[in-house]
């Protein structure tokens, strides 16, 4: 009897192994980076309180000189795969929002520079590429 309940096991793990599956996974860091928060940010007016209130804590701050520079960052990556028998095959598409903010020795916005793509990440196949098609 134990002799047959080993063979079933290795029949099951051998079915598990060759029979196709398919995954999606997500993972973000960071807190999202909104359009609407940035937008309300005023080189010449908005003060280091104001961002703070709206934007929370950056990720970095870079002294120069008297004046700072903010870093905020938020990253989303997809990733889908498909295994066919011992093969897996994975596509794995990466995009972020990235945000500078340049503080005056006052502590004053001076400018901003954001690149928003964090919302353009995608599912696909993994023999495609949807930002190449653009």
């Amino acid at each position: 009897m134990h002799h047959r309940s080993a063979l079933t096991g290795l029949g099951l793990a051998l079915v598990a192994l060759l029979t196709p599956g398919c995954f999606l996974s997500r993972n973000s860091v960071n807190v999202p980076l909104h359009a609407e928060k940035l937008a309300q940010l005023t080189p010449g007016v908005s003060t280091q309180a104001e961002v703070l209130a709206s934007l929370g804590a950056p990720i970095d701050v870079v002294q120069l000189g008297f004046r700072t520079a903010w870093r905020y960052d938020y990253t989303v990556e997809k990733r889908a795969g498909l295994t066919l028998f011992v093969i897996t095959l994975i596509n794995t598409d990466v995009q972020q929002d990235r945000l500078w903010l340049f503080f005056d020795e006052k502590g004053v916005l001076a400018a901003a520079g954001s690149t928003i793509d964090a919302d353009k990440a995608v599912y696909e196949l993994p023999w495609t590429n949807e930002h190449a098609q653009k």
